[in-house]
């Protein structure tokens, strides 16, 4: 069945089936924006048959959810990547996630300190490239659920009640003044959070951070890396935890859970120095 020919012709719910129709799929873009894009490789990860899946893929290319990018002429080879269309998908997959995590394998109690399921997955991201923050220098990278400048946009209503939520200012804080210990080690401290840019740009401002705070709002890193997120007042945030990128960009610690948002930027400090 064409996904013209639903029943629900104008609900976008049905419309979105008719092209996601099977969990296959989901996982297909899944594995896609985690950057396991070759076919060889998509279905050692899956275990899907090479007939199923080359079905499935033709079809979220016909629909414009992925695209062929050639890789190798002769014969001709090709990544398979997610589209402008696919990257719209990706706020749906970090909601599949929270809601499994929360209802499905947890007892859907609202917290951002994580399950043994999050802390399994989370760990074992060691190894796992990260190309975006490539450089010559180590980077800390902490994900913390959110930080508000003083004003009416600051904390969403009952946020003080979320386990593991409070404390991302004494983090932020404790990262810059260990800020020169981190340099003196080569290593970079950068902090992301699912928050607008506006509202990190006016907390870095407020607390006057010597590093940058990127935003993740669109849910691109915490899709690509499976990352845990809780929402709150219809807003996706991080679970906090910490990751440890060499200079080529590939994981090599994890801190999470983190319940001790100051200590434990003296034990990635210790990590840092430890490896590098």
């Amino acid at each position: 069945m064409r996904h013209e020919d639903l029943a629900d012709a104008d609900c976008g719910i049905a419309q979105a089936l008719g092209v996601m129709g099977d969990w296959w799929t989901f996982l297909i873009v899944r594995d896609v924006a985690g950057g396991t894009t070759r076919f060889d490789a998509l279905q050692r990860e899956l275990g899907v048959s090479r007939r199923a899946l080359a079905e499935k893929l033709a079809a979220l290319v016909e629909h414009g959810v992925l695209r062929r990018r050639e890789y190798h002429a002769r014969p001709p080879r090709y990544d398979y990547v997610l589209t402008a269309k696919g990257e719209g998908l990706l706020p749906v997959l970090v909601a599949l996630q929270d809601w499994g995590s929360r209802h499905v394998m947890g007892d859907g109690r609202l917290d951002a300190i994580g399950t043994a399921a999050e802390a399994h997955r989370v760990h074992g991201l060691v190894g796992h490239p990260v190309p975006e923050f490539a450089g010559r220098d180590w980077t800390v990278l902490y994900c913390f659920p959110g930080a508000f400048a003083p004003g009416p946009d600051g904390h969403p209503p009952g946020w003080g009640d979320i386990p593991g939520a409070a404390g991302c200012t004494l983090e932020s804080l404790t990262y810059a003044a260990r800020e020169p210990a981190f340099r003196a080690l080569g290593g970079r401290i950068r902090g992301i959070s699912m928050q607008r840019p506006d509202q990190l740009a006016a907390f870095a401002e407020h607390a006057r951070l010597p590093f940058p705070l990127l935003s993740d709002a669109d849910g691109r890193l915490a899709a690509a890396l499976r990352l845990p997120t809780f929402r709150v007042a219809g807003t996706d945030r991080f679970k906090r935890l910490t990751l440890l990128l060499d200079p080529s960009a590939t994981i090599r610690a994890v801190q999470f859970p983190v319940t001790d948002p100051a200590g434990s930027v003296d034990a990635m400090l210790d990590l840092l120095r430890a490896r590098a």
